[in-house]
């Protein structure tokens, strides 16, 4: 193992493995290792990010873990667009409550450059109070990119969501090194980055440790973990998620945050489920949290989420620091 100029070690890969095969009698050890690192870049302040679910249904990738997908059969409502007075009106509630981000999802692979225009437009009209804008957004062209750039777009989602290896058993309209790719664009354009994956799938550990790699390569500036919450009418909608313990979730933190020690670790999907009654330990190890739900699924409300935050002895603020 060797370290950065900041001190911290970097992980080999079968370090990174060992840490993921951690027992679980020696978990506490772990994220003790993991909160010198949360502590060290990220105080106590946790930020919280709230979804907008922009443009729902109907897209033509075959994820197979989205309900949104073109094989998937679950019962979602679809729309081109969202009301401008949802969009506006969950911005607003961004800046109310002081929350770090407004995260805004569209389902779809490409875009057209007068739809890119429509976003753009509604880019402009919430910047103009200050927040902090991220689009999960598919594949841009690098002249959509910059649209959304010059629009005063501050940072981009676009997940690994699994291992190149293990890649194609989840999606089969886009590859693994496209994603990689279409995120070096967007980094050179000057885009902040938010990507990270999901937990659950059918993945080996291995799998975890070779994305985590990756996206040690790429220092998104928030890195996410989904821990799979299945969708009936998806393809791995009955999907055995009974290996997903608390425990073997927080190891998978704490190997993100030993990993990518300077991002923004956040536990996204499965939070709720996964960790009810681990929120001391949880933010102990992780800094990001979204509140009020996901694009298909629901979620704590912000009060009870700030709430959870506060009660395990972190504060919540505008920006993480």
């Amino acid at each position: 193992m060797h370290t950065t100029k900041e001190n911290d070690p970097v992980l080999s890969r079968e370090e990174a493995l060992s840490i993921l095969n951690t027992p679980d009698d020696q978990l506490d050890d772990l994220i003790a290792r993991a909160e010198k690192l949360r502590r060290k870049y990220k105080g106590n302040h946790v930020s919280i990010h709230i979804l907008t679910n922009a443009r729902s249904g109907n897209c033509s990738q075959d994820c197979a873990y989205c309900a949104q997908s073109c094989r998937s059969t679950a019962d979602i409502e679809k729309y081109k667009w969202v009301s401008d007075e949802k969009l506006y009106k969950d911005n607003d509630f961004v800046n109310e409550h002081h929350l770090s981000r407004h995260c805004i999802g569209l389902s779809g692979m490409k875009f057209t450059d007068e739809e890119i225009e429509e976003l753009a437009e509604r880019i402009r009209a919430m910047k103009k109070t200050g927040t902090h804008l991220c689009c999960s957004i598919g594949f841009l062209t690098e002249k959509q990119a910059r649209m959304l750039y010059d629009a005063g777009l501050d940072r981009i989602n676009h997940n690994l969501n699994s291992s190149r290896a293990y890649y194609s058993h989840i999606c089969s309209t886009h590859t693994f090194d496209q994603r990689v790719e279409n995120i070096h664009m967007l980094q050179k354009i000057g885009f902040e980055i938010c990507s990270g994956g999901i937990i659950g799938m059918g993945e080996s550990k291995e799998d975890v440790v070779d994305m985590l790699m990756e996206l040690r390569e790429i220092q998104p500036e928030a890195l996410p973990i989904n821990f799979l919450l299945p969708i009936k009418g998806t393809p791995l909608g009955d999907k055995d998620i009974s290996g997903l313990t608390t425990e073997y979730c927080m190891k998978v933190l704490c190997l993100a945050r030993l990993m990518v020690p300077q991002s923004d670790i956040r536990c996204a999907a499965g939070r709720e489920v996964y960790f009810k009654g681990e929120e001391k330990k949880l933010l102990s190890v992780v800094d990001s949290i979204f509140a009020s739900g996901y694009l298909t699924a629901g979620g704590q409300g912000i009060q009870d989420t700030i709430k959870t935050i506060e009660d395990a002895g972190f504060t919540y603020e505008i920006e993480s620091a």
